[in-house]
């Protein structure tokens, strides 16, 4: 991934990656790849989500609206215009690289029997944390574990508990 990176340009790297819905700052490295740039797992979910929705981008939220006890409005979302953020070919190798994954890949743990799906494992170093972010046709689900003090766990992978978790 990072020899991946490095010829492609780790700037371009970058930039695809806001293009996908990161906001966390990037450093635009060729380990880039690697996660040595920590994003949030809410924005690496909404990342993969373009991924699921054929190439166009979401912007991940928690408030839908807000309303007073008498039901009166005082906050609604508004949905944004969507935008395609690839191209309709890099979606599709992108997502049967992801499908891969889960069919033989490190992501075994977390195939579905009753539906495609796809996905991306992912472990730190020292194993302090790990997650897995995967997609059907309908849901985008990102699960991170790890401890809130940074203590590595106990050999714990994206492959393993996460990839458990999701499916």
């Amino acid at each position: 991934a990072a020899q991946l990176t490095a010829e492609v340009g780790p700037k371009d790297v970058a930039r695809t990656a806001k293009r996908l819905g990161i906001a966390s700052p990037l450093a635009e490295v060729s380990s880039l790849a690697l996660g040595t740039s920590g994003v949030t797992p809410l924005e690496l979910t909404g990342a993969y989500a373009a991924f699921a929705n054929g190439g166009t981008g979401v912007a991940p939220y928690a408030v839908i609206d807000i309303r007073t006890r008498a039901g009166k409005i005082l906050y609604r979302r508004k949905e944004p215009a969507p935008q395609a953020v690839m191209t309709p070919l890099n979606n599709s190798q992108m997502t049967q690289l992801m499908i891969a994954t889960v069919t033989g890949g490190t992501g075994k743990a977390a195939r579905l029997e009753d539906r495609p799906s796809a996905g991306k494992t992912g472990t730190t170093q020292d194993f302090h944390d790990a997650w897995f972010v995967g997609f059907t046709a309908d849901l985008v689900c990102g699960v991170w574990t790890g401890n809130d003090n940074s203590a590595p766990m106990k050999k714990a992978t994206g492959g393993t508990l996460p990839a458990h978790i999701f499916h």
